[in-house]
């Protein structure tokens, strides 16, 4: 039992003494400075020495060396003197030093191993000493002593297997952390404290080639040169380069290339700074072709790193914002180009779309840059299929092959897709057998990426600037509250009101944004369209997840009590709230009084905010965790499918009530029997219980079914009049346990609350509205929804006399744009940058017979086509098992709809829209995200489509 606490001991306490940042502790209070914004980002001993001085260094030795020893003596008070948990000991504080204390543990390890083993630490010792000074290469010398050392272990202790293989075990660990965190070593010995350069020097000493064959570090070669190993390493061609550093005597690399007129090189600029997301710095330093000669490779290396003092270079990091830093020096074997060029892999102009743009010329693509030629300009659709790229038109004719302009296209799209989709500017030669990468760098101006995939499910359709005033805050403020919940004070500096934005009059979020946030949390890059989407998501990187693992652990806390929250504020705010709403009667509230009701509903609006983003991403979580299907899980607490749920029940009533039907006269046959006037007096009742809900239900400028009762009134007509809807697919079937179910269920009451409150709140506005009307300040109906919610504000309060002299032209402007932003069919899914132009082509390519989407419910249907870009295009169209309904989205309002059709096509939605949602529940066959099915498919078209597979087949019937 001693044993067993022993080993937990170690296990916890061991990790926990290694996550202990006491250098950065001793540094901040000496210098005041945090390791972990400056250098390399390492807390070690090397980072103390480099920025904190000789004193620092010292305490900092000291104080990692004390931890290694303590581990050993610590394992040593359970278990017998120089045993292998000892080294388990070592092995877990080595963990915590990495994954959470931002360090090697070399100090550690080393001290603690002379406790263990002074016989063995001694003589290690020794030898590495005479290596540093003879070889004066402190690689070698790391990394020889990690080998070295186990097998001293071996040969002293043969018999000991345990201890042998926690040795092994120890190295391994050690040797891989070396490879994963940069080396501060490394770092410009001129920038180091004044007391500590003598010794940076003499162990930088070692003059070891750089070249692009292994790891390098955009932090001290720069980023040409880093991308360019990087590029190489995952196995592109790359012409073979060295790289000076700017702390670097370039000297052994001249004498070590041999430049001659049949193997010319290049010299480039690789400055800190260069090609990156913040500033591309084209053109602002030299390069030199054709260095025949070692004099002339001086001469250039010298007027490559004379560029970056250059007047227009030092304006242009200035323009940025740039920090000036140092110029390191590539050079490479030079490329004998027959034909070169350059390629963006997504249109800096169009700013969306599949097109790659080319410039391409026979020879060397500097005179491509230089900007003195014209060069041949084509362009390339390229479509990512399942598990390649397809070039599906290609544009621009010359001297250029057409099979070297795809292989062109194909590459710049691999590159992006490599750099998680950011734009890529690259730099090609083809020398008539090897297509060569000659740099890749971000298109800067093509940041950030905005997103309409998962922007689309939240909030569709075209948004008026009264609504997008209001939720825009809402929403991105709650984003903002759980990921600083998760990164604590690593979101300085992050604004998180960009994290969403209009485009044409349609939410995108800023994928560029959330991508960096959630590389901060710990997770990967997809995590967002996982959890609303249900797409797959990779694994996150280990040490990053241990980092975030306090801020994880609240936010797992926020999960679990979710329930109990909300059930707290239902009773406390929600219940209360909604109350007294439904109490006033807007219509007879003064401006300022009806101000004091929107802003209680706006408070009451942030709370369940909270709860509408984090109800729906604990559900899905839950759903992946607990591999239940879609099919499995009842959403009948969903208002959408409630209201559904009431109104075939009370059709199935009237239907026993009529003997005959006349469709023109429902109502008023209903209306001559009790009976009938039971069912009457019910349906009111289900309109002013679900009058809330809308076509869509974010969107508060969208006419609720208490204003526009129509839509619910024909489907119950239908539903008297035809055959029953198919039944719930999951009446009869045994609901899932809490753990998924529950949080389904909570999910639709977080719904109901959320939609209650957004209807209040255009019903205040279109009581505020007819007020204003009366008065004249407004002209039509609708002008309110096409202010912001600072200027009613200002309106109401009547302090903004210039806003009132200019509301009527400001509101028409707005809904010009507007209407216009509305006739937009083909919205891209990506766009690139802050000001894009209007939509042009999509790129939407498709077979001539088969379109491709997300399999949103299962089943097969074939039938002919209804397109509905909104519930006002309904009028009298018959709505039947016969019909296929095409629609750009779905939310809770399209319900009533959706129920009567065979099957369903959206432009956008996953597998947790409300349409697909709808769809599983009453067993109809639905495909989300097809692009462009509004405008492909025509009224009338005979398809068939396979909700199991996601695919729609058109006819030529």
């Amino acid at each position: 039992m001693f044993e067993l606490w022993g080993i937990l001991v170690i296990v916890i306490a061991c990790p926990v003494l290694g996550a202990l940042p006491l250098i950065a502790w001793i540094t901040y209070a000496f210098k005041g400075r945090r390791l972990a914004q400056i250098g390399t980002g390492n807390i070690s001993v090397s980072a103390a020495f480099y920025h904190g001085g000789t004193m620092v260094g010292i305490l900092a030795v000291l104080s990692e060396a004390l931890k290694g020893m303590a581990a050993v003596l610590l394992a040593r008070a359970f278990f017998p003197q120089q045993s292998f948990w000892e080294l388990i000991a070592l092995i877990a504080l080595v963990i915590g030093r990495y994954s959470l204390g931002r360090g090697a543990g070399t100090t550690n390890v080393s001290w603690g191993f002379l406790v263990h083993d002074p016989l063995v630490a001694g003589f290690v010792a020794f030898l590495a000493a005479i290596s540093l000074i003879i070889l004066r290469s402190r690689q070698a010398v790391k990394f020889g002593v990690l080998v070295l050392f186990p097998i001293i272990v071996s040969i002293l202790h043969a018999d000991d297997y345990p201890r042998i293989i926690a040795a092994i075990a120890l190295a391994g660990l050690m040797a891989w952390i070396y490879t994963q965190i940069p080396d501060d070593m490394k770092l410009p010995s001129q920038q180091a404290q004044r007391e500590s350069q003598t010794m940076m020097e003499y162990l930088q000493g070692e003059q070891v080639l750089a070249s692009l064959d292994e790891e390098l570090d955009a932090a001290i070669v720069g980023a040409k040169a880093a991308t360019l190993s990087q590029v190489k390493r995952w196995g592109y061609p790359v012409p073979k380069g060295w790289v000076i550093a700017p702390v670097d005597d370039p000297q052994e690399l001249i004498e070590f290339l041999q430049p001659s007129e049949l193997s010319p090189l290049v010299v480039r600029s690789s400055a800190i700074g260069e090609d990156s997301e913040k500033a591309s710095a084209a053109g602002q330093y030299t390069t030199i072709l054709n260095v025949t000669s070692k004099q002339k490779l001086y001469e250039a290396i010298a007027e490559v790193q004379a560029s970056y003092n250059h007047p227009s270079a030092v304006q242009y990091r200035h323009d940025r914002g740039s920090i000036a830093a140092a110029m390191a020096v590539l050079i490479q074997q030079q490329v004998q180009s027959v034909f070169s060029g350059v390629a963006f892999s997504r249109d800096p102009i169009a700013q969306q779309g599949d097109a790659v743009v080319i410039e391409a010329l026979p020879g060397s693509p500097e005179q491509i840059v230089s900007g003195q030629v014209t060069p041949e300009q084509y362009r390339a659709v390229v479509v990512e299929t399942e598990e390649n790229f397809s070039c599906v038109k290609l544009e621009g004719s010359g001297q250029v092959p057409p099979s070297l302009i795809k292989q062109v296209a194909y590459l710049a799209r691999r590159l992006e897709k490599r750099y998680h989709r950011i734009p890529q500017d690259i730099e090609w030669s083809y020398d008539g057998q090897t297509l060569w990468v000659l740099q890749s760098r971000p298109i800067t101006t093509l940041l950030p990426i905005w997103t309409r995939k998962i922007a689309a499910e939240v909030i569709p359709g075209v948004i008026h600037p009264l609504t997008w005033s209001i939720n825009q805050p809402l929403t991105c403020g709650v984003w903002g509250e759980l990921f600083t919940l998760v990164l604590d004070n690593r979101t300085r500096g992050l604004d998180f009101t960009e994290t969403a934005t209009l485009h044409y009059s349609r939410a995108y979020f800023n994928a560029s944004l959330l991508w960096e946030i959630f590389l901060g949390m710990g997770l990967p890059p997809e995590s967002l369209e996982f959890l609303t989407r249900g797409a797959k998501m990779s694994t996150p990187p280990l040490d990053s997840t241990w980092q975030n693992l306090p801020g994880l652990f609240k936010l797992l806390q926020r999960e679990l009590s979710l329930e109990k929250d909300f059930k707290r504020d239902y009773r406390q705010r929600f219940i209360p709230g909604l109350t007294q709403l439904g109490n006033e009667l807007p219509d007879e509230l003064p401006p300022p009084q009806m101000l004091t009701r929107i802003d209680m509903i706006l408070e009451l609006l942030r709370r369940a905010t909270y709860y509408s983003i984090l109800a729906p991403l604990s559900a899905a979580l839950r759903q992946a965790v607990g591999r239940v299907k879609d099919e499995q899980i009842d959403h009948s607490v969903a208002p959408e499918v409630a209201s559904l749920r009431s109104l075939m029940l009370l059709a199935a009533d009237a239907k026993q009530i009529l003997p005959e039907i006349d469709p023109e006269q429902v109502f008023q046959q209903l209306d001559q029997t009790p009976e009938g006037k039971k069912v009457l007096q019910d349906f009111a009742e289900l309109l002013e219980d679900y009058g809330y809900l809308s076509e869509v239900g974010t969107d508060i400028a969208v006419p609720t079914w208490r204003e526009q009762p129509q839509p619910v009134k024909q489907l119950f007509i239908q539903l008297i009049q035809g055959s029953e809807p198919p039944k719930n697919q999951l009446l009869g079937s045994q609901r899932m346990g809490k753990f998924v179910q529950g949080r389904v269920d909570l999910k639709g009451r977080v719904t109901e609350v959320y939609s209650r409150l957004l209807a209040e709140l255009r019903w205040s506005f279109v009581a505020l509205e007819k007020a204003w009307l009366n008065s004249g300040l407004l002209r039509s109906v609708g002008d309110i929804f096409f202010l912001e919610l600072d200027e009613v504000r200002r309106l109401a309060t009547g302090a903004d006399l210039v806003l009132r002299n200019k509301l009527s032209e400001l509101v028409q402007l707005r809904r010009s744009q507007f209407l216009q932003d509305s006739q937009i069919r083909d919205i891209p899914q990506l766009v690139y940058g802050n000001t894009p132009p209007h939509p042009s082509d999509p790129g939407v390519h498709y077979s001539s017979q088969i379109l491709q989407g997300i399999p949103a419910s299962h089943g097969q249907a074939q039938g002919r086509v209804k397109v509905l870009r909104n519930l006002q295009d309904l009028g009298d169209a018959n709505i039947d098992r016969q019909t296929i309904l095409v629609v750009p989205y779905t939310d809770s309002g399209w319900a009533p709809i959706l129920v009567r059709a065979g099957g369903l096509i959206s432009e956008v939605g996953g597998k947790l829209s409300h349409g697909a949602i709808v769809a599983r529940e009453y067993g109809i066959p639905a495909v989300m995200d097809v692009r462009g099915a509004t405008s492909i498919l025509q009224d009338g078209q005979k398809v068939r489509l396979d909700g199991s597979r996601g695919i729609v087949e058109l006819s030529n019937d």
